[in-house]
Formats: structure tokens, C-alpha cells, sequence
């Protein structure tokens, strides 16, 4: 099974070196990932940036998530939305979501901006992307931009959840706590640590452990992992 991975991985650095677009993006990411080849956050930020600088939107994003993560790259929220704004403003879903992310935060020289933020997250859960659905959900709940609307914000939460979100999974199971509905909102805090970070995980058991409902608490002890970013 181990020789076509390494068929792989040298397919699409040869394609990469040849200048396909794609192929550099993926080799980015593998770079990126420590996938089949040794992790090397700076290279994946070359691959990214020389495919980014042709023209290919998903590059285009991934450059702005180095820059804003500072993978392989001295961190710059500020030069991050910029290419982030770059990818949203040509379609990318995931550039609207980051951009939405960076705007809302307002950190890192970005100036906050909720209402500019929303409409990128509105553009980005029209086209379907969980994540933007269950921050969108979260503007509607806290009355940020848009007015209070739980009808709304529980419908949100429920497609980024049924979409795989792990924060869209949690939120949604907290409306439905707060219904009553305690065997649905297991199922859906169930779903959570498939996909959730150690420090998310960390955070929901902080914030479960302090429920009174007997089923909620024992799913808390089942949760067994070390926090970490």
C-alpha cells in the first residue's frame, strides 16, 4: 500500500514543479500537512504563494491562512485580509469565511467590522460553506448587525450541524437542551469530537459539566483527551 502513496506524492511534485496550478496547491498542502513528505510549513507557503500569484482561488486563500495562522511566514492579520478579500471577491467560499472571521474579530490591525462580516457570511452560507452557516447562526443569536432572531439562528446551527461543523454540532445540541430535547442534543454533542479540536473538546466539558442532566454529565465523563491547540 506504501509504494502508490509515494507514486502520489511524486505525481504531484513533478506536476507542481511544471507549474500546474493544482498540483502546487496540493503539494502545498501535504507540505503544509507532513502528508507522505516531511512537514515544512515554509515550502508549503512557496507553493502556495508562486500558485497564488497565477491566479488559483484556492492558493489565493491559503496564502491569507498562512499569513494569518503564521504558517511558514512571519503572522500579519493585516496582509492576510487582504488575500483573503482577494478570494472572497472572486467566489471563494472559504475566502468569505475568513474574511467574515478576521472582520469580526477586529484583531491584528484589522478593524472590526460586523456589518461587513455579515454580509460575507450571508454570501458564504447562500453557497452552502457549514462553517459560515453556524457564524452566521451566532450573529442572529447575539443580535450582532442583524436583530435577535432564535428562529433563525437554531435553523443555522441545525444545517452547519447536519453539514458537519463541529461548533455548528455543539450549538444546535444547546438549543436543544434548552427545548427539552435531551436525547437529541446527545446526539448531536456525540457527533462533536469526531471533528473538534483538543481545545474546543476542552471547553464544551467545562461548559456540560455544569448542566444538571444526568445523561449530559455522563457523556462529560466519556470524554477522555489531552487539550492542546
Amino acid at each position: 500500500m506504501e509504494q502508490p502513496n509515494q507514486n502520489s506524492l511524486e505525481l504531484v511534485r513533478a506536476a507542481a514543479l511544471r507549474g500546474v496550478h493544482q498540483a502546487q496547491v496540493l503539494y502545498g498542502q501535504m507540505l503544509l500537512d507532513g502528508k507522505l513528505v516531511e512537514r515544512s510549513p515554509a515550502a508549503a507557503f512557496y507553493w502556495f504563494e508562486r500558485a497564488a500569484r497565477s491566479g488559483n482561488i484556492m492558493a489565493i486563500n491559503m496564502v491569507g491562512r498562512c499569513l494569518d495562522q503564521g504558517w511558514g511566514v512571519p503572522p500579519s492579520q493585516s496582509l492576510a485580509e487582504r488575500w483573503f478579500r482577494k478570494a472572497a471577491e472572486q467566489g471563494l467560499d472559504w475566502g468569505m469565511y475568513n474574511l467574515a472571521t478576521l472582520l469580526t474579530l477586529g484583531e491584528g490591525g484589522v478593524p472590526q467590522d460586523k456589518t461587513q462580516a455579515f454580509f460575507w457570511l450571508r454570501k458564504a452560507a447562500d453557497l452552502g460553506h457549514v462553517k459560515s452557516l453556524n457564524l452566521l447562526g451566532g450573529f442572529y443569536e447575539d443580535g450582532w448587525v442583524a436583530r435577535p432572531n432564535r428562529a433563525t439562528a437554531r435553523d443555522l446551527y441545525r444545517k452547519a450541524a447536519i453539514g458537519g461543523d463541529f461548533r455548528g454540532q455543539f450549538n444546535y445540541a444547546r438549543f436543544l437542551l434548552q427545548e427539552g430535547d435531551r436525547m437529541g442534543a446527545l446526539h448531536w454533542l456525540q457527533q462533536v469530537p469526531v471533528t473538534a479540536t483538543p481545545s474546543f473538546l476542552a471547553k464544551m466539558r467545562d461548559f456540560l459539566s455544569k448542566l444538571p442532566h444526568r445523561e449530559i454529565r455522563d457523556f462529560v465523563a466519556t470524554l477522555n483527551f489531552c487539550p492542546q491547540e
